[in-house]
This record gives structure tokens, sequence and C-alpha cells, in this order.
């Protein structure tokens, strides 16, 4: 029978990413049609009169001039809601693993929660160790705590040869360990997909803006000028947005994997130290 203690998730935590992802959308449709395609943001155009299909595929009619940022990013084209979206979803997965994570850690050092239970176990304190992982709080607490009280037990089990116990230890601790993981590693895929994604996307608004690009210079007579640089503006928007994007995709995603590899190193610290403890001393 498991002694595991599992922490606690939300039920948002759960459908968060189910949420988020159009939600995001959603607010990145909005803020390119009402705040970067505002008639405001533009020269010689009030776009408020363009249908709303029309100000989301960024159309240029009647040769609107943007004469600030919001009106320069609006000229990127259908692609940049979505680059948006997917910068959304960045940001708020990393606030969100930013608190699961630091909860995952718990109170205290880590380091030091090891230590003090290394000491406990050389003195066969088991309940201060495990008094140790109460105050700790956190997942990586939980982990040795399922180990502690899982030593406790094979030390009171007449029954079962020391490798057996030791390995009972052992198996504890890897089960506790299985349950806690998926808590810290949730919705880091989405990171690492959109650093891909993100790239890909950019890279096909660019060539989209490099195609009207070379449509204007192919036009009959002199090229037009205003559609040339309309297309260069759109790949290079997209360029810029989409690299923003992965970038801190990237950025974010191998902090969080760094810092749950110290925590896993950790939690296999203590739990080498439990097998090892039971295995001289009983």
């Amino acid at each position: 029978m498991s002694i595991t203690k599992k922490t606690q998730e939300s039920p948002f935590s759960k459908i968060f990413a189910g949420l988020l992802i159009p939600l995001a959308y959603l607010v990145a449709v909005m803020v390119y049609m009402f705040l970067f395609g505002d008639s405001s943001n533009f020269e010689g155009q009030n776009l408020q009169s363009s249908g709303m299909v029309d100000r989301f595929l960024g159309q240029d009619w009647n040769n609107a001039h943007p004469h600030n940022y919001f009106g320069i990013i609006y000229r990127g084209g259908f692609v940049v809601p979505v680059l948006m979206a997917l910068f959304i979803i960045v940001v708020a997965i990393t606030l969100e693993r930013l608190m699961t994570i630091s909860a995952a850690k718990g109170k205290g050092d880590l380091s030091a929660l090891v230590k003090n239970v290394q000491t406990h176990l050389a003195n066969e304190n088991i309940d201060a160790a495990i008094g140790e992982c109460d105050k700790n709080k956190g997942s990586v607490g939980n982990v040795i705590r399922a180990g502690l009280i899982k030593y406790k037990q094979m030390a009171n089990e007449p029954g079962m040869a020391k490798d057996q116990k030791v390995l009972a230890i052992q198996k504890e601790i890897e089960e506790a360990t299985a349950l806690e993981l998926p808590i810290m590693e949730r919705n880091l895929v989405i990171l690492a997909t959109i650093t891909s994604v993100g790239t890909l996307l950019a890279l096909f608004g660019t060539v989209i803006g490099m195609i009207k690009a070379f449509k204007a210079l192919a036009n009959a007579g002199s090229p037009d000028a205003v559609a040339l640089a309309n297309g260069i503006s759109e790949a290079l928007i997209n360029t810029a947005l989409g690299i923003i994007t992965s970038a801190i995709a990237i950025i974010m995603y191998n902090i969080f994997t760094s810092q749950i590899d110290s925590m896993t190193y950790k939690i296999d610290e203590a739990g080498l130290s439990i097998a090892q403890t039971f295995a001289s001393k009983h």
C-alpha cells in the first residue's frame, strides 16, 4: 500500500492550457484589429470604414500609411495575430510554471533539507527527518517523506529480507517521484512546441511578405514602391515577432527544465541516503 503524499493541484491548473490557447488567440485578434488597426495609426485612410475581415487580413486600402509602430505591426498581415497569440501563451505559461515550480520547491533551501534529513537519518531519528519534510511543504519534501515513512515501516517489518526492504523503500521513492514530476512538467511541452512553431510561422509570414515585394517589382513599367515597401515591412515584422516569441520560449523552457532536473537530483540524493542508511543500520 502506497503512503505517498501527492501535491494537490487546483482544478484550474488542469484545464489551464485548454482555456489559454483559444483565449490567447481571441485576445490577439482583438488587439490586432482594434488597437493596431485603429485609424489613428494611419494617414490617408479611415480603416473603420473597412469591413472586419479586411481589417483582420491587414488590407492596405487606398494606400494608407502607418505613422507609428502600431500601424507598422498591423501591416504585418494575418500571421501577426497568430504570432501574438503564441507570445501571449508563452508569457502565460511562464507565469504559471514559475508559481507551480516555486510551490514544488517548497519552503527553505533544498540542499539544507537534504542535509538535515541525512543528519537525522545518521542519528536514527526518523520522526525528526519526517518533520523536516513536513516543513518543506513541496514536491521534493513529499517524495523524501514517502521514502522515510516507508523506511519506518520496513524497520518494523520482521517478515522480509533486508534486500527486499531496501527495494521496497526505493520503489516507494520512485512511485512518489512519478506522481510529482508530471505536476512540475505540465505545459512545458507547449513551450517546447512554440520554440519551433513560432520560427516556422515567422518564416511563413516572411515568405508571404517577400512574395508581395517581388510581385511589386514585377509590375510592368516602374515598380510599385508602396507595394514593395509593404511587402518588405510585412516580411520583417513577422520575422521579428517570431524570433522574439521563440527566443523567450526557448529560454524559459531551458530554465524550467534545469530547475526540475535540480529538484530531481536532490530527490535522488536523498533517496540514495535513505536506502544506504537502512542497509547499513538494519
